[in-house]
């Protein structure tokens, strides 16, 4: 008798809503806009059955209906909710009840079919409804964002629309190729703000991007808040730091957490990086014990790389390593830490797998698992740790004979999947040390035959880095990782046999209206045809 009493409430406090949006004037539909199809989106689904009898417009009387009892299927359903309200105008209440008797977007956890996994959703369209089902909240969203893509691009805009809102009709059976889809944001060269990382979450997120790395430690900048080591941030992270010395900042452990959380609502998980025993200058210029002579060297503000180390045979190293790495796990969730490890050039290679051999376990004593740049397989790691491949080349035979011990491998091959490298000779952002990277570059390669000998099974996913030597703002993010993100988001997350550059660059192209909507800053290559 409650539930009933309480679906009853719900349904009379949506009728009531109703309204405000019926004496409204008529949606009109506009005749250029051309009919959407279930393929039309990217990640590309890997299953399709359309129907074309079968389409469902949202109207004033739509609702979202949520599994009941389950407030984590009812912040998706609230998310979606607030993605959809502004540009139809619509009240679009989010009911966690059992049924309706209205037109309405069901999200279900459970009952879908056993293909979708962990992070597959199950979307169906009729007359009547959509219906989304999941086996998890993450497939949920990940529903949401296909939905929202089958809807025309007006739906990006930020106040009502006069258009129609209809959804192609069919079935989508859709999940992960990978389970690690990640974007690398660099805080070090150049810091970026809470609400700057924030916006790069919601945009990445809409692609199924599930992980987010941040650079936070480097020779030029110290970005996250070590309480037992305060001058880090303080000095590290303060004016003058950053290359050109214009790039200060740094987050606080509450701002961490906060991004953390922002993530995690939109199931992004943060992966956070303390780059050593290299790349630690802005460490060693404000804490002078830290060298082997106990003379801080000055700070550097340039993009050279090589030239730092930790002093290796020194037990106060281990020990402000254990800190930074017992203070950071505390506050992060998320299953990784990054211990970057790569172009410790002024470290011998015996120093080196001393190194890791002390750092390595401490990652796992505080209960994550550790990542790092592919120069880790040089030393031998567990088989739980994860090395992220950013050469340019086809082969690595230390990263081999890792993966024969276990080791998975994250495909950032530096020539394909580095945001920061021009798109061409004219680019006025990025670097070229990798090679000119185009949206067919960036699409055209395989994270599974990329590296000889690391096949499919020892590939945990993709990851797109975008270093920060010569960003400045959101827009110069955007820029850089747009339309290219989208690429590598799709090798994560799509079929091999899917693998289509026409076919994604006409869909690529269809994205620049929603991209305008939401003013994203991207680059129009000249290989998309852009609508």
């Amino acid at each position: 008798m409650r539930r009933r009493h309480t679906t009853t409430r719900l349904l009379a406090i949506a009728a009531l809503a109703l309204p405000l949006t019926l004496s409204a004037a008529p949606a009109v539909a506009t005749p250029s806009t051309p009919a959407r199809q279930l393929t039309d989106v990217i990640p590309v689904p890997v299953d399709t059955r359309p129907d074309a009898r079968a389409a469902f417009r949202l109207s004033p009387l739509t609702v979202i209906r949520t599994a009941p009892g389950s407030s984590a299927a009812w912040q998706v359903g609230r998310q979606l909710a607030d993605t959809l309200r502004p540009a139809t105008g619509y009240p679009l209440p989010v009911l966690p009840v059992p049924s309706t008797p209205l037109p309405e977007i069901a999200l279900v956890l459970g009952e879908a079919d056993h293909r979708v996994g962990q992070e597959g959703y199950q979307l169906d369209v009729t007359r009547r409804g959509v219906t989304i089902r999941a086996t998890t909240p993450a497939g949920l969203f990940a529903g949401t964002q296909t939905l929202r893509q089958l809807l025309p691009a007006d739906i990006e805009a930020p106040t009502r629309q006069r258009t129609t809102w209809t959804i192609p009709g069919g079935r989508i059976i859709d999940y992960p190729r990978f389970a690690y889809r990640g974007a690398m944001l660099d805080l070090a060269r150049h810091f970026h703000t809470v609400d700057e990382i924030t916006a790069y979450v919601d945009l990445i997120s809409q692609y199924k991007i599930n992980y987010l790395h941040l650079h936070l430690t480097d020779d030029q900048g110290w970005r996250i808040q070590i309480d037992s080591w305060p001058r880090l941030t303080t000095v590290g992270g303060g004016p003058g730091t950053g290359v050109d010395g214009v790039g200060p900042g740094y987050l606080t452990k509450a701002d961490y957490q906060a991004v953390v959380a922002y993530a995690a609502a939109r199931h992004v998980t943060i992966v956070p990086e303390i780059d050593m025993p290299g790349h630690t200058n802005a460490a060693q210029s404000t804490y002078p014990e830290l060298n082997c002579d106990g003379v801080a060297p000055p700070p550097r503000t340039d993009i050279a790389v090589g030239y730092s180390s930790l002093c290796i045979n020194d037990e106060l190293t281990y020990r402000f390593v254990e800190d930074v790495i017992r203070e950071l796990a505390a506050i992060t969730p998320g299953p990784y830490l990054h211990i970057g490890g790569d172009e410790a050039h002024a470290t011998t290679d015996e120093d080196y797998r001393t190194f890791m051999n002390r750092v390595l376990p401490l990652v796992s004593k505080y209960g994550k698992r550790a990542s790092g740049w592919n120069e880790i397989a040089q030393a031998d790691p567990p088989a739980d740790a994860v090395a992220q491949f950013w050469g340019t080349g086809t082969t690595n035979a230390d990263l081999v004979d890792a993966v024969t011990r276990g080791t998975k491998v994250i495909m950032s091959p530096a020539n394909k999947s580095y945001l920061d490298m021009k798109y061409d000779a004219t680019t006025r952002l990025g670097l070229r040390w990798a090679g000119l990277i185009e949206v067919s570059d960036a699409y055209g390669w395989d994270p599974a035959t990329r590296v000889t000998g690391v096949g499919e099974s020892a590939v945990l996913g993709v990851e797109a880095p975008l270093w920060s030597e010569t960003l400045r703002s959101l827009d110069d993010i955007e820029y850089m990782a747009f339309p290219r993100l989208p690429a590598i988001a799709e090798l994560g997350w799509s079929t091999t046999t899917s693998h289509d550059w026409e076919s994604f660059r006409t869909r690529l192209g269809e994205q620049a209206p929603r991209w305008r909507l939401q003013q994203v800053n991207f680059y129009p290559s000249p290989q998309v045809p852009w609508i």
